[in-house]
């Protein structure tokens, strides 16, 4: 499978996300010769458990993350941070999990956006959105290096193209910039060959950085 960065947008200190940001960057994609192929979209979900007695609290894990990923609709995939695990299962789990009841959504995004084909390389950009309210919370970007599936090989090549991007995007004049974070996919347990699973746990690591970062906007 090709290997993927998912990246988020990290605004300067005192901005925010906007869509004229998100604009701008698609805008910066097809002006380094980017091609547009279609729309993609990934929804991930934050589960906490319903515990009807606290005896039973330590039987749950606290929380944990499900996402759903274009690639592979038919799966849907849960990270225990907590229990540093990821799992893939049938996506029919989560009419199971409404059923059982046993634990139910606290926040749920979509990330969505347009696919672009860049030579070797496709690139997403998306915005990230409350499920409930459509407003904006994020923006991320996938890059994609369709020949490599080798998480250490990829390393020079994905950084070179990460540093040309960067590079395009700094002639414009906005407000913040794309961070890598690469997870430890040791500690999940995942080989350096490139999964689905490891997608999970990258846009986990997001997700808790978009948190991290909102909190400390809002502090």
């Amino acid at each position: 499978m090709p290997i993927k960065w998912v990246l988020h947008w990290q605004p300067n200190a005192g901005h925010t996300v906007n869509s004229q940001i998100l604009a701008e960057v698609s805008q910066c994609v097809e002006s380094i010769n980017g091609v547009k192929d279609g729309k993609w979209k990934a929804t991930l979900s934050f589960y906490r458990p319903v515990i009807k007695e606290q005896a039973n609290a330590a039987e749950f894990p606290r929380d944990f993350l499900g996402i759903s990923l274009p690639e592979q609709p038919s799966k849907y995939y849960f990270v225990l941070r907590g229990q540093r695990l990821v799992l893939e299962a049938d996506s029919t789990i989560q009419t199971i999990m409404e059923k059982l009841q046993s634990y139910k959504t606290r926040v749920a995004l979509n990330f969505e956006g347009v696919q672009y084909q860049l030579g070797d390389f496709q690139l997403r950009v998306g915005k990230v959105v409350s499920i409930q309210s459509e407003s904006l919370r994020g923006i991320v970007m996938e890059m994609e290096y369709r020949p490599i599936s080798s998480w250490e090989k990829s390393h020079k090549i994905m950084g070179e193209f990460f540093d040309i991007w960067q590079e395009a995007l700094s002639k414009r004049p906005l407000p913040g910039h794309f961070v890598h974070m690469e997870p430890n996919f040791g500690e999940f347990g995942l080989s350096g060959q490139y999964t689905l699973q490891h997608t999970a746990v990258q846009y986990a690591t997001i997700m808790l950085q978009m948190i991290a970062s909102a909190q400390s906007v809002r502090n």
